[in-house]
């Protein structure tokens, strides 16, 4: 963008240069190892492999996405929780990854009390919302994508996300308790909705961890598209060695093995989630 745009007298909005804001979509479950993480890096890596600017946030904190995408604990002095504390911007949080066009807000260990002090500042439940709204404000922000990487459980960060989202994107395991806990998550989204985020919505549901040589994944894969219908997408994540390695090289497995099957999956997620997006674009 030029020099001439961002002068102090030119500074435009996003409304002016008619771009559209970034869609913010938190990836939320409240069990954990259902595979949230491995789903927002390397749904993130396929999303900027076809051009879109993606940022993700690192919520959880254990920051398994930071360091998924090669951001050392070293390299953590500023992250998400001094920007939901007020105390950094979030300019000065993100950091590059070693994917083109993605961008990390990553996670550290102080997150992990975060809930606490959260608790008793102001307009605690909208801390990521007011973030966001006064950075995406600014017209060099360029992100078309934002995935919220929440922790595995309902806590006051997960209620941030959800504040914060459009929509929700749920990882569900392939597995006998899927069901129930998906149940849980949709009365959650329905109460964010109720009191705190009219717009949020449900994104879609992604079956991930899938064996097709075991007929369980199947009977869940049935009963959930049954419940939930055309909100659970075609494409499902196979059970892959290569997706389960790639984190411990601090890679997406996009990056670590481009034609494993787990790679091909996230692409194929990636496309379904772009041809879902495209009436709301044009609208």
């Amino acid at each position: 963008m030029s020099d001439v745009l961002l002068s102090p007298q030119l500074i435009v909005s996003r409304e002016t240069l008619n771009r559209p804001a970034p869609r913010i979509i938190a990836v939320a479950n409240q069990k954990g190892g259902v595979g949230k993480t491995t789903t927002a890096i390397n749904l993130g890596t396929a999303l900027a492999a076809v051009g879109e600017q993606v940022l993700i946030i690192d919520l959880d904190p254990q920051g398994n996405a930071s360091t998924g995408l090669g951001i050392g604990r070293e390299c953590r002095e500023c992250s998400v929780y001094e920007v939901m504390l007020g105390e950094a911007t979030l300019a000065q949080a993100v950091q590059p990854s070693l994917v083109p066009g993605l961008f990390v807000l990553p996670s550290s260990v102080e997150l992990s009390g975060a809930d606490l002090e959260l608790a008793g500042l102001p307009r605690r439940s909208y801390r990521l919302r007011d973030v966001l709204h006064d950075a995406l404000d600014d017209p060099r922000t360029a992100y078309s994508y934002i995935l919220v990487d929440c922790p595995p459980a309902l806590s006051l960060l997960t209620i941030n996300a959800l504040t914060a989202a459009d929509s929700v994107l749920v990882p569900l395991q392939c597995e006998f308790f899927a069901l129930e806990g998906l149940s849980q998550l949709l009365r959650t989204v329905e109460m964010v909705r109720d009191t705190l985020n009219p717009v949020l919505d449900i994104q879609g549901v992604v079956l991930t961890m899938f064996d097709s040589r075991n007929n369980l994944s199947d009977q869940v894969a049935l009963d959930v598209r049954s419940f939930l219908g055309n909100k659970v997408y075609e494409t499902v994540i196979p059970r892959n060695v290569r997706v389960s390695e790639a984190p411990s090289y601090g890679k997406p497995v996009l990056i670590y093995d481009m034609q494993c099957a787990g790679s091909r999956a996230y692409m194929k997620l990636a496309g379904e989630i772009l041809r879902q997006e495209r009436p709301a674009q044009a609208a």
